[in-house]
């Protein structure tokens, strides 16, 4: 098979497991990727994923735009506040939600994840969305 770089521009969207908008990116089934993925994702004003984590696999996002709450923990105990050129490490496994606490303004971010597929290891933990305010 012949090596080839590829460019995605004005491609899909569609919403993941975790309740929140991704631009379809970088994935195995977009551009053959066997060991990582790449989305834009947008948290509207007011909104916040749904609890959840990915099984085995390391995750990255940057901000672009916008600010937000990450909440993370077994049972989200722990809280930051990220903004624009904050980069975020999660680890395999770790229980997290991202909150959009403005009323208008959405969050833009990049994430990346050792994962090829888009959303296929995303395991939604329901018990833990109430514990974030």
């Amino acid at each position: 098979m012949a090596l080839e770089c590829k460019v995605f521009r004005d491609v899909s969207t569609f919403e993941t497991r975790g309740g929140l908008p991704y631009r379809v990116g970088i994935t195995s089934e977009t551009a053959g990727s066997t060991g990582i993925s790449m989305h834009e994702v947008t948290i509207p004003p007011g909104g916040r994923a749904r609890a959840h984590r990915h099984g085995g696999h390391e995750s990255v996002l940057y901000v672009v735009s916008g600010e937000a709450e990450m909440w993370w923990g077994e049972r989200l105990e722990n809280c930051m506040k990220v903004g624009p050129g904050d980069l975020i490490y999660v680890p395999p496994g770790c229980p997290h939600v991202s909150v959009n606490r403005s009323a208008t303004a959405a969050i833009v971010g990049v994430v990346a994840r050792t994962e090829p597929t888009a959303d296929e290891t995303v395991v939604l933990m329901p018990e833990l969305d109430s514990l974030v305010p």
